[in-house]
């Protein structure tokens, strides 16, 4: 296991990569460190895939709702906001590397707790929240731990990596979830994801250094901060972030219209059970190649000019279920509108340019707690109107607002600026 040494003075301590950036995929994957994160990671992905079709599953055969489906799938996300409110700081603190294997081990205990057969339904629910909380603040160490091993230059091609496998997973996750619960119950679904956890955990534990990404000072390495301090520092990062018009632009759009699009692939169970998966993997597969192509064949520049048209590529094709289509147009246009999802990516490379470097990891938390809580309350809003308008008419309406929102704010997007990059996120491929 890797030495625990963010006690020592900055001098001391391993530093951070510098150079030229890899390539190509295959290059950043010969840093020991992110390949380590990068494995957990996936491993993290497969897991929750599994369990939150293996819970939404289970509720959907004992209560037949599509309200309580759909919370049961992206529930969590709920939770998501209040780590980002209180204790997010804690991704900037001296051993990012400890909280994250911490935080892992909590949801080891999460996963495996979900697989406990008669577990009430109030019980998951409350797990749900639980995880929902810890899972922003491990994101956010990632992520700042992300922004540590490989250097800045190659942070665009990390992330893209990290979004292609996340993609590529999800379609694996539902395709096999699907499978498994032909011949499993979902407890035992459960059981899967929380060996995969483990696996994850392990990752991580064995490959990464620590880093301490707020440095207390020359040479000495301060106080430990109390739950107190990081609660006022979570704070004051957070009205500092949203008291600037360009951030709060680029945060309503990485988090309103995902919410929206994902509250309609929450009602696939419902819309669809028999074909859900299918759904649900094609959605998984269109942000895959969307990923791909945006975050490896285009320029920075390129990636900022075609968000607001990928945004719009999100919504669009849910249009389509107003006419009630048959399965195979259905899944094409779900696949189509997956694409838009790599609009995140430019978003998301705006926002780390309007951000000062000892916060990153508390931002970039604060994104993607608010991102996924965003997909709770969407998932929310489409189970709650699908009670009165249906599956169907509920995932267009959805995805008429979606299309709303993205039009509206774009003169606010378009004045948030940052500064130019040059050159493709890698040039070789993998």
């Amino acid at each position: 296991m890797p030495s625990d040494d963010a006690s020592a003075p900055p001098s001391a301590r391993p530093p951070a990569p510098t150079g030229t950036p890899p390539t190509g995929y295959r290059v950043l994957l010969r840093n020991r460190e992110f390949a380590g994160l990068y494995a957990g990671f996936t491993l993290t992905v497969a897991a929750s895939t599994l369990s939150g079709f293996a819970l939404g599953t289970l509720v959907d055969d004992r209560t037949g709702s599509p309200f309580l489906t759909a919370v049961s799938m992206y529930g969590a996300t709920f939770a998501t906001v209040l780590g980002a409110l209180t204790l997010m700081s804690v991704a900037d603190g001296k051993r990012p590397r400890r909280v994250l294997v911490t935080l892992q081990c909590v949801s080891l205990a999460g996963v495996a707790a979900q697989a406990v057969p008669g577990l009430p339904l109030a019980a998951r629910f409350g797990l749900l929240l639980v995880l929902g909380f810890f899972q922003s603040l491990g994101t956010g160490a990632r992520m700042g731990l992300l922004a540590e091993v490989v250097p800045a230059s190659a942070y665009a091609l990390a992330r893209s990596l990290m979004n292609i496998t996340s993609g590529g997973t999800a379609v694996l996750g539902f395709a096999v979830g699907a499978l498994l619960l032909r011949h499993l119950n979902p407890h035992d679904v459960f059981v899967v994801a929380a060996v995969l956890t483990g696996l994850g955990l392990v990752a991580v534990a064995t490959t990464v250094r620590e880093y301490s990404t707020r440095p207390a000072g020359p040479g000495r390495p301060g106080p430990r901060p109390g739950p107190l301090s990081g609660l006022r520092r979570t704070w004051a990062a957070n009205v500092e972030l949203f008291s600037h018009p360009g951030r709060r632009a680029l945060l309503l759009n990485l988090w309103v219209p995902n919410g929206l699009i994902v509250g309609c692939e929450a009602l696939f169970i419902s819309y669809d059970p028999e074909h859900a998966g299918i759904l649900l993997a094609a959605g998984s597969a269109g942000m895959l190649l969307g990923d791909l192509t945006v975050g490896r064949l285009l320029t920075a520049g390129r990636r900022r000019r075609c968000a607001f048209a990928l945004r719009l590529l999100l919504a669009v094709p849910y249009l389509l279920f107003a006419a009630d289509p048959p399965t195979s147009v259905a899944a094409v246009a779900v696949f189509v509108a997956g694409a838009g999802f790599a609009a995140t990516l430019p978003l998301q490379e705006q926002l780390l340019a309007l951000t000062p470097d000892p916060v990153r990891g508390q931002v970039q938390g604060v994104e993607s707690a608010g991102r996924m809580t965003w997909q709770g309350i969407g998932a929310a809003l489409a189970g709650g109107v699908a009670l009165h308008l249906g599956p169907g008419t509920t995932i267009t309406a959805l995805a008429t607002l979606s299309v709303t929102v993205t039009v509206l704010s774009r003169p606010s997007v378009l004045r948030a600026r940052s500064p130019q990059v040059t050159g493709r996120v890698g040039s070789e491929r993998a």
